[in-house]
Parts: structure tokens; C-alpha cells; sequence
């Protein structure tokens, strides 16, 4: 074992080798290499020796997102191997400890958006390898050619101390073996042609940080009621190529990939196969912009994920200018979602008063492992069929809603007018001083509470539903009064004179002819 190491980086930015480069603030170390310019022109090594080389070294507070370690590839490498460690020393209450996660790219780059992506697992694995037939969960299988690698490091949070780390780079020798051709889930299942489907697009299984498999996510997917999931990894499209064995008729599972940045999540939801959105940058590296773009061009929806959540890095400030769909619920219902679902509801508002295109809301479980409950809660979706471009389309124009389980179901209408009607997403155009009917039947919540909530406020709150947890709510208005409905089902306060937790909630009816 040859061990290079690599001085604290706060102690040699002006070394040579090691030197910050532009995009993204990266950092970039001294490379580590396996041979000599002449030696990589010999002769091949022996199939199934091996090579390795350890670097160590300290990253200190306010270093780069990324820190990147060129690693230089010979000819005649089978399989890649890197393992890493670091330091987490104790820390005072309410100071952040070290976080290091970890990825790589190939010899073709590590340019924003380019093609040398070869894997990501942040900090849920302490290793991972690449071969053309096989890689670890997270990474894409593929040969490994000579060239310059590097290895990725993102120092997510960094102790006072600094952020110890040392990284195990091992090369196996041998025959480049053969890359299998990726086989993707259908875009079309059974389906009731137009119907209410059911689904979550935002679940985590081991190609990122989750601890399910994919086959139990798609057997946990059918016990919760849905017709439809989204994969969602964090900052890789790896397990695209490993779901198409746990579809079916009666499942249609969708591709994309969860952007995690510092400054916040965004779904891509639904796109082309093999789709990967890059995730290396801020809000004010005025890049969202073009990877929103991109997650389009792949016919994908971007999606804002728990917008007011409050882990590092997850709170969104990218703005909602570039989103399709906002994720307003998001696993158990929390303080932070209640936060969320009051900020898209004056989004709401300043779209109804100004004028402007409105934001869709849905709702996920960003299910990671037991006892996250996937299908909790779930977007329950109007659309033509189950099918991935009709799936997105009722998503798009708002024609959902969302409850805490299958076993909720509700029906939402305005009706007004000569005989005019209008469901869930849409609007009833008549006069703004027409009385207007707004009905809610629901099924499925024992006890709880419904809210009618308009540009206003709340108008109308109902007595409680009776134990079958069947019951309708109806409610009166013009659109002078009111310019949307949506409706809120409610479980009793845990706290006096706070709303008690969701139960279900839809998205608006729009009321009047503007």
C-alpha cells in the first residue's frame, strides 16, 4: 500500500495540485496516481492484481460544497474500489458535527450537467465499486477507462475542528467485462381508463439512503391501495434500470430522481429513462433555472419537496417560479408541513388576486425505511388512464388530493348556475354574484373535522363526522365572496386553539369567470 497525504486544505490553497476552481466553488486536491505516463503505455498487468493508494487530509470550516480527487486511471482497470473514513469528534449543543457524503465521476469530467456522473451515495456508505457488469447501489455500472476520475467529497457540515478524512482508492486488473443493457419500466399499466389513481412520488430505497429494496417498496406500494410510485433517489438515476421487474398491471412505477442541493429538494418527477439532474449548486449560483429546464425537456414535473423543512439544506430558496407541482405534505404530518401548506396557500392567493397561473399541491411519504409507512400520505390523482403522460397531466392541472391513507376517499364539487359544475382543479365560470353549491362527501375519516378554506380564510368549519367516517358537508357562496374553495379534513387539536393534524386536503375549485 502506497500512502499519499494530503496537508490540511486550509493550510495549502496555495500549493500546487490543489486549487479552487469556478463552477460551484469546488475545491480540487493534489491527484493521486497508479502509474507513470510510460508504465500506463506498458504492459498489461496481471488479471486480478491489485493496487491501492490511501490519501488523508483535513477539511476545515467553510470549505467548498465539493472537494474533488483526481485519481489517475491506467489502462487495463476491471473494477474501481473506494472506501472512506472521518473524524467526528463531540461537539457543543447547537453546533453541527462533521458530515462528509461521497461520490464519483469518470474520466470524462466533472463539468455541471456532463457526462462524467458515475455515482452518488452522500453519506450512506462507507464504500462503493464500479465494474462494467455491476456497481455498488447508487453508482452506474460501466467500464472503467483509463483517464483522469475524481473522487467527490462534500463536506455537508463541518465541526470547528475541521473534518479529518481519509479516502482508499483500489484499482483490480483485469478484462473490461460487459456493460448490460438497461431494461426500463413500462409508461402504461392496466389502468380503469378515467379514474381516481393513487399514488407516492417520493421514496427513498437502497440506491440512496433508504433501506428497503426495490421489490419491497413495490410490495409495500401495492398493501397501501396505489397505482402508481415515482423513484426518487437522492442525486442519481442508478436504480432506474432495476425497477422494471417490480411493475405490473396493476403498478405503474415512474422514473426520477430527487435534486438534493444545499438550498433545498426538488423532485423530478416522472422522466425519461436514464434522466440524471445534476444537484452542484445554490440559489445564488442562478443555476435552478436550467436543470428545472431539463427535467422538462425529459418530460419530467418539477417538484419543490417540503419546502419549510428544517434539516440542514433542505429549506427550499429557489422560489416557485420554475415549479409545476409543490410538495405541501410530506411524510408524518408535522409542524413544518403546516407551514407549507399556509405559504402555498397564499401562493394561492396572490395567483387568484394577480392574475397569474397557480401551483398544484401533492403529497408524499418520502418513505425511507420501517416504520416509515409508504402510501402515508398519498396524492390521489383524476386522469385519463394509468399512464405516465395522463398521471402528469391530472397532476399538472391540479385535479387531486391528498389523504393520509387508502382508506380515505373524497368527492369535491361547486355547482351553480344553469346547472353549471366544477370538480377538483377546476373552475365553475359564472357570475360573480351566482350562488354557488360547494358539496364535500367523504369516506373513510371517523370523527374528523372538515375546514372550507377560500381566499378569505376559513368560511366554514363542520361539526364532527359521525363514527362510520361517512358523512357530506355543504357550504354556500357566490364568487364575489369567494374566489376558490379547497377543503381540509382534520383530525381532532393535540394543542388548544391550534388546527388539529390533516387528514386530507384538496386542491382548489375556482370560482367566477375570471
Amino acid at each position: 500500500m502506497c500512502e499519499d497525504a494530503v496537508h490540511p486544505a486550509h493550510k495549502a490553497l496555495n500549493r500546487r495540485g490543489l486549487f479552487v476552481t469556478g463552477a460551484a466553488a469546488a475545491l480540487t486536491l493534489n491527484s493521486v496516481s497508479f502509474a507513470s505516463g510510460a508504465e500506463r503505455r506498458g504492459p498489461a498487468r496481471k488479471p486480478g492484481s491489485k493496487e491501492t493508494r490511501t490519501v488523508r487530509g483535513t477539511l476545515p470550516v467553510g470549505s467548498p460544497d465539493f472537494v474533488y480527487l483526481p485519481v489517475e486511471v491506467p489502462d487495463g482497470v476491471a473494477e474501481l474500489r473506494v472506501s472512506y473514513t472521518y473524524q467526528k469528534p463531540p461537539v457543543p449543543a447547537g453546533t453541527q458535527g462533521n458530515a462528509l457524503d461521497i461520490g464519483v465521476f469518470d474520466e470524462r469530467g466533472t463539468e455541471l450537467g456532463g457526462k462524467g456522473f458515475r455515482g452518488w451515495s452522500g453519506g450512506a456508505r462507507t464504500e462503493f465499486f464500479l465494474r462494467a457488469d455491476d456497481a455498488t447501489p447508487g453508482y452506474l455500472p460501466g467500464r472503467i477507462r483509463a483517464g483522469t476520475w475524481n473522487i467527490a467529497l462534500g463536506p455537508y457540515t463541518v465541526a470547528p475542528e475541521g473534518l479529518p478524512y481519509e479516502v482508499t482508492i483500489t484499482l483490480t486488473y483485469g478484462a473490461p467485462g460487459t456493460t448490460p443493457r438497461p431494461v426500463y419500466p413500462p409508461e402504461r399499466a392496466k389502468g380503469r381508463g378515467r379514474a381516481w389513481y393513487r399514488g407516492d412520488c417520493h421514496l427513498h430505497s437502497v440506491y440512496s439512503d433508504g433501506r428497503r429494496t426495490l421489490a419491497e417498496i413495490a410490495a409495500l406500494a401495492r398493501a397501501a391501495g396505489l397505482d402508481f410510485i415515482n423513484s426518487s433517489e437522492h442525486n442519481t438515476h442508478s436504480a432506474h434500470a432495476h425497477w422494471a421487474e417490480h411493475a405490473g398491471d396493476d403498478l405503474l412505477i415512474m422514473l426520477g430522481e430527487e435534486v438534493t442541493t444545499r438550498n433545498g429538494h426538488v423532485l423530478s418527477l416522472g422522466a425519461d429513462p436514464g434522466t440524471f439532474i445534476d444537484w452542484r449548486y445554490r440559489a445564488r449560483d442562478n443555476r435552478f433555472g436550467r436543470y428545472a429546464r431539463k427535467i422538462r425537456d425529459a418530460g419530467g414535473l418539477v417538484v419543490p419537496a417540503h419546502p419549510h423543512a428544517t434539516c440542514v439544506g433542505c429549506n427550499w430558496k429557489f422560489g416557485f417560479g420554475e415549479a409545476d407541482v409543490v410538495e405541501v405534505w410530506n411524510g408524518t404530518y408535522t409542524p413544518d408541513d403546516e407551514v407549507s401548506l399556509a405559504d402555498w396557500d397564499s401562493m394561492l392567493v396572490a395567483s387568484v388576486r394577480g392574475g397569474r397561473p397557480w401551483i398544484p399541491a401533492m403529497g408524499n411519504s418520502d418513505a425511507h425505511r420501517d416504520p416509515d409507512r409508504i402510501g402515508g400520505p398519498q396524492t390521489v390523482v383524476l386522469a385519463d388512464d394509468l399512464t405516465r403522460e395522463a398521471i402528469q397531466e391530472g397532476l399538472r392541472r391540479g385535479r387531486s388530493y391528498i389523504a393520509e391513507s387508502s382508506s380515505v376517499e373524497l368527492t369535491f364539487s361547486a355547482a351553480g348556475g344553469r346547472g353549471r359544475h366544477a370538480g377538483i382543479g377546476e373552475r365553475l365560470a359564472v357570475d360573480r354574484d351566482t350562488p354557488v353549491t360547494v358539496r364535500l362527501d367523504v369516506k373513510g375519516a371517523p370523527g374528523r373535522t372538515v375546514r372550507i378554506v377560500t381566499d378569505q380564510g376559513v368560511l366554514h368549519t363542520s361539526a364532527a363526522l359521525p363514527e362510520s367516517g361517512t358523512g357530506t358537508v355543504e357550504w354556500r357562496t357566490t364568487p364575489s365572496y369567494a374566489a376558490y374553495v379547497r377543503a381540509e379534513i382534520r383530525h381532532t387539536p393535540t394543542t388548544p386553539g391550534l388546527p388539529g393534524p390533516l387528514c386530507a386536503f384538496t386542491n382548489p375549485i375556482f370560482l367566477g369567470r375570471h
